[in-house]
């Protein structure tokens, strides 16, 4: 990968001060607006681009901000993860929220605080800055980069030096929509749903060259799009030049007049791949004569994890000391599923990687402090975010992993069934979203418990995957079992709905699929609707069949007909009329939505 050395170590400090400088400057820039707007000076029209490019979302609730901050290639350092802990202590209300991007979100700040927030995000090098707005989002990079045992090779410094080449710029700040890009190292899967991107980037190796296979133009939202080959091969001292000239296209011909069809699937919709290539290599070649974006002379340190000084692996010298009658030893069953569903041997011969099942993303103060010091004594010194909403930690002693499942559990996090069919992934909804039509966190709660009592390996490995309405935030088109939140009348009195979708996720071949529109289903419902299409799963599957070729041979209608007592219920009762997780009536409310801003 192009880089460049700096001269000594009294440059790089130089450099790292004049980085800080600037984050500093500008936070205290956003402090000044801030206040501006709360004093009457500036209308929201005007403060609301400015707060949104730096990462600040407004909420359902009057007077409070949702704080996004970016993970870049999902990578944290342990003095990160303590950070995030205090943050959540001082400013979250206890605890931090986990995306589906590799974000973490606070909700429910003050305005007049989030300076304040920002400033304690930028002492150990993570940003808020372009996490939201018309921007090149947060790049996301595979958590297992560096572990895998299919890997091709580390695609960590590639995301981190993408990430901040492109943070910053006059061209990624203010673009006609949101721009995601993934990158993904691993040979046999693909770990962060590379076809739901602007930019899906997969490790490659030719003739002993290192470069990546080029998507665009994917997503997902009302409308979803899976990403199509602009090319096989893109060497990796290119890499940058390609990045550009695809946004410069999308910059160019984007749709400005409506955000509603503004993401760059609809110029490749519209224009059509070859029609995209063309135009891409005309910005590509003028890059190569005239220059673009170029490398960063660094990365600063924390930036996506990175470390000038790494710290030495972990002994678990300070874990929990085990008898032969603890709870957690390796004779217990609990133990032996965590093992099977949790953790996996890397390529590093003695040592595996955990995956930590958050549940829905939702992590206490005391947690990110616990799970900082597992990681400094026991692992890497890094904790990984993964898409689904865990965390995984790398480089464990395979000796310790009952004591590091004894830690776990200390920190009530020790569950298993990580990525299986009640890890449900979920979007906060209308708990805090403006656009959220439904709480999608308590129906994630509540299909976790209908769940839980099918012990069939292969319903197992199905996934769920709840937004709380259709623009996708729960990544809903790609699950095995997906739904999103909507609203109907019932004689006249609103009632929660979810649209509910199967055989999304890969198909045999590995190819990103969408799921199957079936019916919405009143929210109280949806359990008992999955529960009926487990069972019927489990009773008509053939031989070697997956769930998703068992949808597509039984058809939408078979499933329609299967719930429809569910959709139109015959009798009413009064929970019907409630959220899950609420005691007073539904009652459909809509602010303006800023995740389409």
């Amino acid at each position: 990968m192009a880089s460049i050395a700096l001269e000594s170590d009294t440059e790089r400090q130089d450099l790292e001060i004049q980085h800080l400088r600037t984050v500093r400057q500008e936070i205290e820039t956003f402090r000044q607006r801030a206040r501006e707007f709360l004093d009457g000076k500036i209308t929201e029209d005007e403060f609301r681009p400015f707060r949104l490019k730096h990462g600040i979302y407004g909420q359902r609730q009057q007077g409070v901000q949702m704080v996004r901050c970016k993970i870049p290639g999902g990578l944290l350092t342990a003095r990160q993860a303590e950070q995030l802990g205090r943050i959540a202590e001082e400013f979250g209300g206890g605890r931090g929220h986990l995306t589906t991007r590799q974000n973490l979100q606070y909700h429910f700040v003050p305005l007049e605080r989030v300076a304040g927030l920002m400033h304690l995000l930028a002492d150990v090098g993570l940003t808020n800055r372009e996490a939201c707005y018309n921007t090149v989002r947060n790049v996301t990079a595979c958590p297992w980069s560096g572990i895998a045992r299919d890997e091709v090779f580390d695609v960590r410094p590639y995301a981190q030096r993408v990430a901040y080449a492109l943070l910053r710029k006059d061209l990624t700040g203010n673009l006609p929509r949101k721009f995601k890009i993934a990158f993904d190292g691993c040979a046999g899967h693909d770990c962060v749903q590379g076809a739901i991107n602007d930019i899906g980037l997969r490790a490659q190796i030719r003739d002993g060259k290192r470069g990546f296979r080029m998507m665009i133009g994917g997503g997902l939202g009302p409308l979803p799009t899976e990403a199509q080959l602009l090319e096989e091969f893109v060497p990796e001292e290119r890499l940058l030049n390609r990045i550009e000239a695809v946004i410069r296209v999308f910059n160019r011909y984007g749709n400005r007049k409506n955000k509603n069809t503004a993401r760059m699937k609809f110029i490749l919709r519209g224009w059509g791949l070859e029609w995209m290539r063309e135009q891409i290599e005309k910005e590509y070649g003028d890059i190569l004569a005239n220059g673009g974006i170029a490398w960063p002379e660094l990365v600063p340190e924390g930036f996506g994890g990175y470390e000038s000084h790494p710290h030495p692996l972990g002994a678990g010298d300070t874990l929990p000391v085990l008898d032969s009658h603890d709870g957690h030893s390796a004779n217990a069953p609990e133990y032996d599923r965590w093992l099977e569903t949790n953790v996996v041997e890397q390529k590093q011969a003695g040592y595996a990687a955990a995956i930590v099942r958050v549940d829905q993303g939702n992590l206490s103060a005391a947690q990110f402090r616990g799970l900082a010091r597992l990681a400094m004594s026991a692992g890497d010194g890094l904790v990984r975010v993964d898409v689904n909403q865990n965390l995984v930690l790398a480089f464990l002693p395979l000796r310790c992993l009952p004591q590091v499942y004894a830690a776990l559990g200390e920190l009530e996090l020790a569950e298993s069934g990580a990525h299986r069919i009640e890890d449900v992934v979920t979007c906060p909804g209308s708990y805090t979203c403006n656009l959220g039509l439904t709480k999608t966190m308590n129906l994630g709660a509540a299909l976790q418990e209908t769940v839980r009592r099918y012990d069939d390996p292969q319903v197992s490995r199905l996934s769920i995957k709840a937004s709380g309405c259709p623009n996708s935030c729960g990544h809903h088109w790609i699950a095995d079992i997906g739904f999103y939140g909507n609203a109907r009348k019932i004689d006249g009195r609103e009632i929660p709905y979810y649209q509910m979708l199967l055989g999304g996720g890969f198909d045999e071949q590995g190819i990103m699929r969408f799921g199957l529109a079936v019916q919405s289903i009143p929210a109280r419902l949806a359990p008992a609707a999955v529960a009926r299409i487990l069972d019927h799963f489990l009773a008509h599957r053939e031989p070697g069949e997956s769930f998703r070729q068992y949808v597509l041979r039984e058809r939408v209608e078979t499933f329609r007909a299967m719930t429809a007592e569910f959709a139109k219920p015959a009798e009413l009762f009064p929970e019907i009329y409630q959220d899950w997780g609420d005691e007073q009536s539904y009652s459909l409310q809509l602010g303006r939505g800023e995740c389409a801003a």
